[in-house]
């Protein structure tokens, strides 16, 4: 049975001027992508008007509330003892965000809750990206 769950929060972007601009998120997870943790922009924050997602892996984020981790797109980081820092690397440039950490601490064991580390179906995983990947051919 696939378990999905949203928790709304709060981000802070951080502007070139280091001025902090408050952007409404929404943190999501489905036991389906058990390995992956979703970021949903609303589109009133997002340059062309349209909803953006980013996804990257549940264990990036465990690892980045502790101590910096992240490579290609995603980066996080602690930024003292209640904030993490984000950045998002993409064509169109870098989106740097301030999240409040007891918030995505809070979201992380929710999803251990719904499927503890180490317990992932990775074959259901690969078998749904495969077929994704050959889908029509």
């Amino acid at each position: 049975m696939d378990t999905t769950f949203e928790q709304p929060t709060r981000a802070s972007l951080v502007t070139p001027e280091d001025r902090e601009v408050p952007v409404p998120a929404t943190l999501r997870y489905t036991s389906e992508d058990p390995l992956a943790v979703f970021i949903d922009f609303p589109p009133e924050s997002t340059l062309d008007g349209a909803c953006v997602t980013w996804t990257f892996a549940r264990s990036l984020l465990d690892d980045g509330l502790s101590a910096p981790a992240g490579r290609g797109d995603v980066h996080i980081w602690p930024c003292g003892r209640t904030r993490t820092v984000l950045e998002f690397h993409s064509p169109y440039g870098l989106a740097l965000l301030q999240f409040d950490t007891p918030a995505l601490r809070r979201f992380l064991l929710r999803t251990y809750a719904v499927v503890p580390a180490g317990q992932e179906d990775l074959g259901a995983v690969v078998e749904r990206g495969l077929s994704a990947l050959f889908d029509g051919v």
